[in-house]
């Protein structure tokens, strides 16, 4: 096939339509009326991405602003390229322009040139090439844009309420070569009511730290109250001296207040961050808080958690050979006199089922008589190595690339999630920095091209 030849020929064409999606600040904001569900900014960006593709002699369809499909080709059934045009807010820092699109260093610079907009161009222009070229297709094609992707993937429940979903594909929103398994997901938080309170000589006030149940915590601090507020500012001092953890302490009247810092990581990740909260928990756990709601809590945290990050402990250790190890982070805790809440992200291997960890997890915290509250669950997807579209897009990546087409496993859920018969594949080639929601986000153009050609191929091959 000639794709590459007609791509190349396009290339500034290419260029200039993610130059004019790029320079469109489409940060969701509320529903500004009719077909603008996530604000003006998005549906004028969605607009423009269909006048694109019309431009470019493709049907279009605008699904009442949730989302919007170029399509080409005839039959029943259709291959998806699910992309997103919807940004986050572009932040401080930036050395140009963050919605200038400009040049520099063979580079586009801008929020969304690799997140996503870019490639879901690419797969446009990819899907121009096969057009143009007069190949004959045995199935539709669609390069769907989604507009909600950064804030929950809404659209596309609305999309697949109007339409059935593609019978293969895939979403240039992740990593190359191709990730065939993302783990389960799940964050709640468990909850308990503090009924029998500690003995007066020494009380916890409250505990507080964590930003959200994904992320490890990197700050967390409590208010103890007491007769000898100093006695336990040292005991404080001298276990995270012996523990070689970052603890700073402020006394005042009968009070002490202990702040624990950490080292943040994403929640699929946490071996790599430094878990404030279980920090603070452990000391708190060498107090003499008598029998009491609060301390129960506690000590069942250090014994049965404490820094571990696979839930060994716990009781609900899992591990596949294709994803590895459930992991179990620790995120967010708040505490006062009356309740105590601890927020948890669990990511579970691709090969088994949410109550393959759920039912042990209820098991354990029935003995303390915790409640479950605010369940957040994603399935885990997963595709066999020798799963035809896997088969598929390992060999047009090999062909075009000239790497082997290594598959990825992931703790982290990708926009593959919100759509049957997807997969991440691309756009961020082996050893290029990721890019995504960062300060001076950039696409490389010759990385843009290169995607827009294994996008071609990868289309035709699951449309012949």
């Amino acid at each position: 096939m000639d794709f590459n030849k007609i791509i190349d020929r396009y290339k500034d064409e290419l260029i200039k339509s993610t130059q004019e999606l790029l320079r469109i600040k489409s940060v969701a904001k509320g529903d500004a009326g009719e077909g603008k569900p996530f604000g003006e900014d998005v549906a004028k960006c969605l607009d423009v991405a269909l006048k694109i593709s019309e431009q470019l002699g493709f049907k279009t369809c605008n699904i009442d602003g949730y989302a919007g499909y170029a399509e080409y080709g005839e039959g029943e059934d259709y291959i998806g390229v699910l992309g997103h045009i919807d940004v986050v807010p572009e932040g401080d820092g930036w050395l140009y322009p963050p919605y200038g699109a400009e040049i520099h260093d063979n580079r586009i610079y801008a929020r969304g040139a690799i997140d996503d907009k870019g490639p879901t161009i690419a797969a446009l222009y990819g899907l121009k090439a096969i057009k143009e070229s007069g190949v004959k297709l045995s199935k539709k094609v669609r390069i769907i844009f989604g507009t909600n992707e950064e804030n929950g993937s809404t659209e596309i429940e609305y999309y697949l309420s109007k339409e059935k979903p593609p019978v293969a594909g895939f979403t240039p929103d992740a990593d190359f070569p191709i990730i065939h398994a993302e783990k389960g997901i799940t964050m709640f938080n468990v909850v308990k009511n503090l009924n029998i309170k500690p003995k007066e000589d020494i009380t916890i006030k409250y505990i507080k730290g964590g930003h959200r149940p994904n992320m490890v915590p990197d700050y967390c601090e409590t208010m103890v109250i007491s007769k000898n507020p100093y006695d336990i500012e040292h005991s404080a001092m001298e276990f995270a001296k012996e523990k070689g953890y970052e603890f700073k302490t402020e006394v005042k009247d009968n009070s002490v207040v202990i702040k624990s810092y950490g080292v943040s990581a994403h929640g699929s990740t946490p071996e790599l961050g430094k878990n404030a909260v279980m920090q603070l928990l452990s000391f708190l756990g060498t107090l003499n808080l008598g029998e009491c709601d609060i301390a129960n809590f506690i000590n069942f945290f250090n014994k049965y958690v404490g820094f571990e990050i696979d839930g060994k402990s716990f009781g609900v250790y899992l591990e596949d050979k294709a994803s590895g190890k459930l992991s179990f982070n620790v995120g967010v805790i708040e505490m006062d006199e009356d309740k105590v809440s601890m927020a948890l992200n669990l990511r579970y291997p691709v090969t088994y089922k949410y109550e393959d960890m759920m039912n042990p997890f209820n098991e354990r915290i029935s003995e303390i008589g915790l409640k479950i509250e605010n369940m957040i669950h994603q399935k885990p997807l997963y595709y066999p190595e020798d799963h035809s579209l896997i088969k598929t897009l390992q060999k047009v990546y090999t062909e075009q690339t000239g790497q082997r087409a290594t598959l990825l496993a992931i703790g982290g859920g990708t926009y593959a999630k919100e759509m049957p018969n997807i997969v991440a594949f691309g756009p961020i080639f082996p050893g290029k920095p990721n890019l995504c929601h960062q300060v001076n986000e950039y696409i490389e153009i010759d990385d843009l091209i290169l995607s827009a050609k294994i996008y071609a191929h990868a289309i035709y091959e699951l449309a012949k």
